[in-house]
């Protein structure tokens, strides 16, 4: 069968402040399992910045049999615009849908869009790949684990697929199929890599253990340096990010890869994420020497209340030895935190913002407390009535979806803005970024001045 994958265009906060797109890992590893029977092509609509017009000239010149598509909760109307001009271009088109909010919304997301025929949940490379063998034969849909599927003018959804126990069995990427020369950081090559999947923790605003399960399946470091080897040789990719939730959760695992790196002399850059509890400076001095330049610590909050009741399963003292650890190895320090959590008050808030500033990592990261569909606290916030919107497009993590008893929607935003100016507009940080000619983060700090006072006056106005 003829296969198209898409990952459709829309507005993407990265893309719009670093100015790149990531390698749609999910649509490369479909259609490395799919192209073993099939004739596969992937359109990567953001980063070409295809319009409706380019996808209408892809489907005229390749006229597919089927179209999956991923994307992400605001990414989902887009999606939903693929399907539909899949069928205007061919009724008979199969269409499929796969991803975290379809995996989790699988009946709603057939609701909401007619056009879609089948929805792929959890891991899909078993799952796609059965799924094209039975249109491509005719064979009825119900016996095949792990979809949604219209039937009868109903919706039918079958038994849960076990999640693949062997990682190194998956083919690689197909990073062939893919604009590899798009994919740039500064004027280095840049790749995305999964070495790992599934997450033992259980964070109140995080789906991942429940998209790839609770158990930690991690591929052999053989097999991640065969593929790190082939994305430099034959893509000339020098620039890596390890996608995994925890790169370090095995210290013995990241060790092994991180020796055979400096073993092989790939003499690559690349970057990870690290759980507080996961990391120590024998590991981190190890991840330098191998080449990692920058490391991603979910910090989330400035009080242990918060952490607790998030599930981060870590303490303040903690994070602040995993991140004085990673500064000490010579790594930058990326922390990220969240603003907004249900029980925080103003004050929680602005302790996190010092606690921030405290750390003192080199770059911070805001995000404001987003319930997505398949986590704890998208049911909580249901079960609550504390949803303040249905429509996906606003679930950006920078724009407040939840009512917080005691902080209104503007405060909230005006608090989001100030974390950003008190960390980057701090003058030791602005020097750094101007010395070094990186400006995009004291741009986005000026931007959020302005927005902070537009906030506030109107905050003042509304009040009087």
């Amino acid at each position: 069968m003829n296969i198209m994958l898409v990952q459709p265009n829309s507005a993407s906060a990265v893309k719009t402040v670093i100015g790149t797109t990531g390698v749609p890992l999910s649509l490369a590893y479909l259609g490395a399992a799919l192209r073993e029977e099939h004739e596969v092509r992937i359109i990567d609509a953001l980063t070409l910045d295809y319009g409706t017009e380019e996808l209408k000239g892809e489907l005229k010149k390749h006229e597919p049999d089927v179209v999956g598509i991923t994307a992400t909760t605001p990414a989902i109307y887009g999606a939903y615009d693929v399907a539909r001009l899949a069928k205007e271009f061919n009724p008979d088109v199969k269409t499929v849908i796969g991803g975290p909010h379809a995996t989790f919304t699988a009946n709603g997301t057939l609701d909401e869009c007619p056009e879609l025929d089948v929805v792929v949940r959890h891991e899909g490379e078993h799952t796609f790949k059965e799924l094209a063998d039975a249109f491509e034969n005719g064979t009825p849909l119900k016996n095949i684990a792990g979809i949604c599927f219209r039937e009868n003018g109903g919706i039918k959804e079958t038994e849960g697929r076990p999640y693949i126990k062997n990682l190194d069995e998956i083919p690689f990427p197909a990073y062939d199929l893919l604009p590899m020369n798009e994919y740039r950081l500064g004027d280095r090559r840049y790749g995305m890599m999964m070495t790992s999947r599934g997450c033992p923790y259980d964070c109140i605003f995080c789906a991942s253990s429940l998209l790839c399960g609770k158990k930690w399946r991690a591929r052999s470091a053989e097999n991640v340096i065969e593929e790190l080897r082939m994305l430099k040789d034959e893509f000339g990719v020098r620039e890596i990010e390890f996608m995994d939730d925890t790169f370090t959760l095995s210290n013995t695992r990241a060790n092994e890869i991180c020796d055979m790196i400096i073993g092989d002399n790939l003499d690559i850059s690349w970057s990870c994420s690290a759980h507080a509890n996961t990391i120590d400076y024998k590991l981190a001095n190890k991840l330098k020497k191998a080449g990692c330049h920058d490391i991603f610590i979910g910090a989330e909050s400035g009080s242990q209340r918060i952490l607790d009741f998030i599930g981060k399963s870590t303490t303040l003292a903690r994070i602040e030895k995993a991140v004085e650890t990673t500064k000490r190895a010579g790594l930058n320090t990326l922390a990220s935190f969240i603003l907004g959590v249900p029980g925080e008050t103003r004050a929680m808030i602005k302790d996190t913002i010092k606690f921030a500033r405290k750390l003192n990592p080199k770059y911070a990261q805001f995000t404001l407390c987003t319930p997505y569909p398949g986590t704890r606290l998208f049911e909580l916030a249901k079960e609550k009535g504390m949803l303040i919107s249905s429509d996906w497009r606003r679930y950006t993590t920078v724009e407040p979806i939840m009512n917080i008893p005691g902080i209104t929607a503007e405060e909230l935003k005006k608090l989001f803005n100030w974390a950003y100016i008190s960390f980057y507009l701090r003058p030791s940080f602005v020097f750094s970024e101007l010395i070094n000619r990186r400006t995009f983060l004291v741009k986005k700090a000026i931007s959020s001045v302005y927005t902070y006072y537009r906030t506030d006056r109107k905050v003042k106005k509304e009040s009087l």
